[in-house]
């Protein structure tokens, strides 16, 4: 929020930016001269740049349209399947392939009588 108290209390992310933006105000205009808010313009998309993030959505959409642009002129050959990325390999193994060992102490089904 513009008024600096953030959500938890403390200074919200974009309070600075907004004291950077009103000084550029105090600083360039008057009651009678309103022409120096043509300096502040940097200052204030700045404080919109903060509160809205719109250079960057826009920065993130084409560095994604580029990746998958190139993913799609070249793929790889070698590329994992979605089950192997979601297993990396471990799922399919046995405790001794994985080299875990069963602790003593913990319950295990034999020790509960199942078996």
């Amino acid at each position: 929020m513009s008024s600096g108290w953030g959500l938890n209390g403390g200074p919200s992310r974009c309070f600075p930016f907004w004291q950077e933006l009103l000084a550029c105000y105090v600083v360039n205009t008057s009651k009678d001269d309103d022409s120096g808010k043509a300096k502040c313009i940097p200052a204030m998309e700045d404080y919109y740049e903060c509160l809205h993030h719109k250079k960057e959505e826009a920065r993130v959409r084409a560095i994604q349209t580029a990746l998958r642009k190139k993913m799609a002129e070249d793929p790889r050959e070698d590329t994992p399947t979605a089950s192997q990325m979601r297993s990396l390999g471990l799922l399919d193994l046995t405790d001794e392939e994985k080299n875990i060992k069963r602790s003593k102490y913990l319950p295990s089904i034999k020790s509960n009588g199942a078996y």
